[in-house]
């Protein structure tokens, strides 16, 4: 689900540019600025998150009950490759994929989510739901680049995408026969867990013979556990998240989700939101995107008032963050629409009005709310190694989770 974009590919920037840092000072060459499409959302350089800001965009706008305009969906439609995946962005989208194009199941699985709750979009949905069944590894689990080790946030965000596709998770099986929940749960902090009060947590990927706990992949988890993608409608019933039950029930994706829910519920306890550290940084602080991601999670889990502390934080210190951010602000909006709150009085801000003020002018209200649980519908029914390399190297300095739950909401300004 998650705020992917800028910490990671600024990461791999840095490992890039350690080697050749030689070159670089002896003869530095300016970076022209980056020609934005007129269906996109966002003016920042969208080469790793064009595809995941334009989503989130076009899902906030939709749960906001605002119609996108036709030319930011057939932007997003004209992104798809031949074979149902999308790379992060593609500059000329006429031009035919081939091997050098980088797909990304984190783009593709966001493209699904958004293109099915607008509608119309049914065979795009379906050729990239089957791509991303064909790039399921064997441990029933995905990867953000195919043929990379699995990890849970894109394990979980691919989940997502396809519960409201409307696909069985646990009957998407990998040629081995592992489930795409038994990848999931794997990633899952039991009950042995220590210290205690990570259990219950997910964590990305195990990092020196460890699992750390993560609250981006536990955000992610928790609505994959749910089955459910980004777009949730607020609960009928709350009540307080409660810590990992144990002994665990093995097996139960919505118990693990619950557990994953009671992690994050404390974690927000000590200062009302989430912290990472950022490149360049050796001290952790606030984390606007996963803050708002948590407050998703736990609205869906039926944990309102348990995101109530985190949801007045995000409405006092968001603003700066979210602006000119189209996959911040389209983030918030899901926020407020999982916990009943109105994105046009968010704090200080019109989330509405200003996500809509980053890409092209809105058709017309659609009159509609709807979450991806399909409870309400709109009126319109190269090199995997080398990328790998350079994704785990970021990952080292950071926390690796952290690296990857940058990479999208915080960029694109």
């Amino acid at each position: 689900m998650n705020v992917r974009r800028s910490a990671a590919t600024l990461a791999a920037s840095a490992v890039l540019c350690v080697g050749a840092a030689p070159a670089a000072l002896a003869a530095p060459v300016p970076t022209p600025a980056p020609v934005i499409p007129s269906g996109l959302f966002g003016k920042g350089d969208p080469t790793y998150d064009g595809v995941w800001r334009q989503s989130f965009a076009l899902l906030g706008q939709h749960t906001a009950g605002i119609k996108p305009a036709p030319q930011a969906v057939d932007w997003l439609v004209g992104q798809q490759c031949a074979d149902g995946g999308f790379a992060s962005y593609r500059e000329d989208a006429t031009a035919a994929c081939d091997a050098k194009t980088m797909l990304d199941t984190n783009a593709t699985a966001v493209a699904v989510q958004a293109l099915k709750a607008l509608g119309g979009r049914d065979a795009v949905v379906k050729k990239s739901v089957d791509w991303l069944k064909s790039v399921q590894n064997e441990d029933g689990g995905w990867a953000y680049v195919p043929g990379s080790p699995s990890e849970a946030s894109s394990t979980s965000v691919v989940i997502s995408a396809l519960a409201a596709a409307g696909e069985k998770p646990a009957e998407v099986k990998s040629k081995a026969g592992k489930s795409a929940y038994e990848g999931l749960l794997a990633f899952q902090l039991g009950c042995s867990a220590e210290p205690a009060g990570d259990r219950g947590a997910f964590g990305y990927q195990p990092a020196d013979g460890k699992l750390p706990a993560n609250a981006d992949a536990t955000a992610a988890a928790v609505l994959a556990g749910l089955g459910t993608g980004a777009a949730v409608a607020p609960a009928a019933t709350d009540t307080p998240a409660a810590p990992l039950t144990c002994p665990a029930t093995a097996g139960d994706p919505a118990a693990a989700a619950q557990g994953a829910a009671g992690y994050l519920a404390e974690a927000l306890k000590k200062d009302g939101h989430l912290t990472a550290v950022t490149p360049g940084s050796d001290q952790p602080t606030a984390d606007v995107g996963n803050t708002a991601d948590a407050v998703i999670s736990l609205a869906a889990a039926g944990h309102k008032q348990s995101a109530a502390g985190a949801l007045e934080w995000l409405k006092a210190n968001s603003a700066e963050w979210a602006k000119g951010n189209p996959a911040g602000l389209g983030t918030l909006i899901l926020a407020a629409h999982a916990t009943g709150t109105d994105p046009k009085a968010f704090g200080s801000t019109d989330l509405v009005a200003a996500l809509n003020a980053t890409g092209p002018e809105p058709a017309k209200a659609t009159g509609s709310m709807e979450s991806d649980s399909g409870k309400k519908t709109s009126e319109d029914s190269g090199n995997k190694n080398v990328w790998w390399m350079i994704g785990a190297g970021a990952a080292a300095g950071m926390g690796i989770g952290i690296v990857l739950s940058g990479r999208r909401k915080k960029n694109q300004l």
